[in-house]
């Protein structure tokens, strides 16, 4: 996928069309990890196979809601083979990433009551694989105490744009010092910690995208949660939706 002896990724992009892929090829991105809130990961990837072509792999991810509405703890699985649910215990997704062998990494530590905490880093440290240390939805303190976050526990780091927004895209990225060539390669690239570095975008242009995606926020937790709680009925990825059978019954 890259003649280059690095591989440069947006570790966690909500948004994908013709557009997207067109800005991360401008911000000279090798890849890009698509994980859609509340999309089931068949859809997923039939989206990355559409999209990816021999300038730019579109990697499948998914970032699994785990707990309740009151519990909310947020991991991004990327090599996933068979579904998992939002919604379940955190254990139990835990335990279905383990058994699928996906590398598992932490968004966003300690931001708002959706995150992993330093207790559970002290709990899991060796089932995680890497913690986000720069977001673009962040505030600078909450990127300096991921920092700390990942000094502490020693786990190694990455970043992504996280963008909700098209215009975020490539704000920020992973760049990993090997050439990687398939989706496959950039799992174990996480999961064997290959050296990386953390890059990001500056200047007033990159503070207004960072801004742009914060206020985001007030956009997710408003309209767009009531009418995900109220309005549209079960969401596609609650383990007792007719599409996951019985494999999730009893995992809450």
């Amino acid at each position: 996928m890259t003649g280059g002896e690095s591989f440069r990724v947006d570790l966690h992009v909500k948004v994908l069309d013709e557009s997207v892929v067109e800005r991360a090829k401008e911000r000279g991105l090798d890849a890009i990890v698509y994980a859609p809130h509340f999309t089931r990961l068949p859809d997923v990837r039939q989206q990355a196979a559409r999209f990816s072509d021999d300038d730019l792999l579109v990697v499948p991810g998914r970032e699994v809601f785990t707990g309740d509405w009151r519990n909310r703890r947020h991991l991004l699985a990327v090599g996933l083979d068979a579904p998992v649910p939002d919604f379940i215990s955190f254990d139990a997704a835990m335990d279905e990433f383990d058994r699928q062998d996906a590398a598992v990494l932490a968004p966003h530590p300690e931001f708002l009551n959706v995150s992993l905490s330093e207790s559970d880093f002290s709990t899991y440290r060796d089932r995680i694989d890497a913690i986000e240390t720069y977001n673009s939805k962040h505030w600078p303190h909450h990127n300096e105490r991921a920092r700390e976050l990942a000094a502490e526990y020693d786990l190694p780091a990455f970043t992504s744009s996280y963008a909700h927004l098209r215009g975020s895209v490539g704000e920020a990225w992973t760049e990993f010092r090997r050439s990687l060539d398939s989706a496959d390669e950039l799992v174990a690239a996480l999961k064997e910690g290959v050296p990386r570095r953390i890059v990001r975008r500056s200047g007033w242009r990159h503070e207004l995208r960072c801004a742009a995606e914060f206020a985001h926020l007030g956009w997710e937790n408003s309209y767009e949660k009531l009418d995900r709680l109220f309005l549209s009925g079960m969401e596609p990825t609650h383990p007792d939706h007719i599409a996951y059978g019985d494999r999730f019954d009893g995992v809450y």
